[in-house]
């Protein structure tokens, strides 16, 4: 006769939590440093401090691990952006400058270590598999419609001058700072996003009336 499940407690439900955002937590901060591939779970289990087993009660796979931990990011990153972006004591354009600006206070503060998951795994994985590509590919495109919407509320607030496709100006602007962190990567410098400065300010132009 066969045994009913054990009710799952609240305490329970909160500790399985706890060890799956210990795993996303070590496996992120490795990956950061040696990238995708060169991480192994036994070294990602270890660094949380989770037995090996434990590992496929949360994840079907290293590569659905790999999603879920950029699902995470992007969500955990969108919400930073969308706190930002709302801050309606800011004008657009301030809000837009001062988020570009901030990826150069990031880099500053790890000495041009890569922080972002987007700019470490976007090169590597996405030949790799096709699950995570589509992450990367969702996150990104939801930055840069985020980008765009207060590109559209600055020309309606009037700190930027007119532009006949909000969306594809994003998109440029987007790119060009994801270059400028890959070269700042590879620099060990954040004056590569000199260029990206002063290039955003000519593109968020303020309207010349």
């Amino acid at each position: 006769m066969s045994k009913h499940p054990e009710p799952v407690t609240a305490e329970g439900t909160e500790a399985r939590h706890d060890t799956r955002d210990r795993i996303l937590d070590a496996g992120a901060e490795l990956i950061l440093g040696r990238g995708f591939s060169a991480v192994g779970l036994a070294e990602i289990l270890g660094r949380a401090q989770v037995p090996k087993g434990s590992f496929y009660y949360y994840f079907g796979s290293k590569e659905d691990f790999g999603v879920a931990m950029l699902e995470r990011y992007f969500q955990d990153y969108d919400a930073g952006v969308v706190s930002l972006f709302n801050d309606t004591r800011l004008t657009a354009r301030e809000r837009l400058l001062r988020y570009f600006t901030a990826w150069i206070d990031l880099h500053e503060r790890s000495a041009c270590e890569v922080t972002c998951l987007a700019v470490k795994l976007s090169g590597e994985v996405s030949d790799l598999s096709e699950p995570m590509r589509k992450v990367l590919s969702t996150g990104m495109t939801r930055m840069v419609d985020r980008i765009a919407g207060v590109i559209e509320a600055g020309v309606a607030d009037g700190s930027l001058a007119p532009v006949s496709d909000a969306r594809y100006l994003a998109e440029g602007l987007y790119a060009m700072w994801m270059g400028g962190a890959l070269l700042a990567k590879a620099h060990r410098t954040v004056a590569a996003f000199r260029s990206c400065v002063a290039q955003t300010e000519i593109l968020l132009a303020k309207p010349t009336h």
